[in-house]
């Protein structure tokens, strides 16, 4: 979600190499909807839709909000109340593309539930985990570590990975899903008015990366620094204010 949805299209195509393509109205609202494409490959795999007027006199924001898929939107909205999380959007539809609702945790992180309509025929090819334009992993910023935990596994029967000490800072809870790791959750810093998920999107190399950044208006905030993993992270704010993160396997 951006308040210039032309300028971010520019910042993401040079920092990530990501093609950019009109949607047409395919929100509930009728609102224009843009899709992020690696090139050669025909399925989105980002999306980009602006702030209106109204949503930001609401307090809304230039963010990244992640999709969880679901079985059922309808249930897990449902089962998000009955943990203690907000249901801030009912399940709507969109048309052609699927059925979401917007949610959040009991600290207040947002996040998206989604059922999509698959295609008929066979899947379209999909690029590999790990290339560049992919996105790498998915970290929440938490209010609270152990609460936010069993919010989330409850959920979505997430499991505890490795937990990595970070000293002052707490600790660092990787999660998986059917046993593969997914990402991380840490206590979030006490500086960060509200709990919020971060995303890495994997890039080729991280210093041609934080060029890349610099020379079209955006800010690098943190990093490059190594990671378990052999790879390494930035975080940044894209040029209209939105918080992201590159990782790359090599600096």
């Amino acid at each position: 979600m951006t308040t210039d949805t032309a300028a971010a299209a520019r910042f993401y195509s040079a920092v990530v190499g990501w093609a950019v393509e009109k949607a047409g109205n395919t929100t509930a609202g009728g609102m224009d909807y843009t899709l992020f494409k690696i090139p050669g490959f025909d399925m989105g795999t980002a999306g980009m839709m602006a702030l209106t007027p109204p949503m930001q006199a609401g307090g809304a924001r230039p963010a990244w909000i992640g999709y969880v898929f679901v079985d059922s939107v309808e249930a897990k909205t449902a089962q998000v109340s009955a943990l203690g999380g907000a249901v801030h959007m009912e399940p709507t539809d969109i048309p052609g593309i699927g059925r979401f609702s917007v949610v959040a945790d009991p600290h207040g992180a947002t996040f998206y539930l989604f059922k999509p309509i698959m295609p008929e025929g066979p899947m379209p090819e999909m690029p590999k985990q790990g290339s560049p334009g992919t996105f790498g992993w998915n970290e929440l910023n938490a209010g609270n570590l152990d609460e936010a935990f069993a919010f989330y596994s409850g959920l979505f029967g997430w499991t505890k990975s490795m937990a990595v000490p970070m000293g002052a800072m707490g600790v660092y809870q990787l999660f998986a899903n059917e046993g593969r790791d997914i990402g991380g959750m840490m206590k979030k810093h006490d500086q960060v008015p509200l709990p919020f998920w971060g995303f890495y999107i994997t890039v080729d190399a991280i210093d041609a990366a934080v060029e890349r950044v610099k020379e079209n208006g955006g800010t690098i905030t943190n990093g490059p620094h190594p990671v378990p993993g052999d790879a390494w992270i930035v975080e940044g704010i894209d040029p209209q204010g939105a918080v992201f993160a590159l990782t790359a396997g090599k600096r």
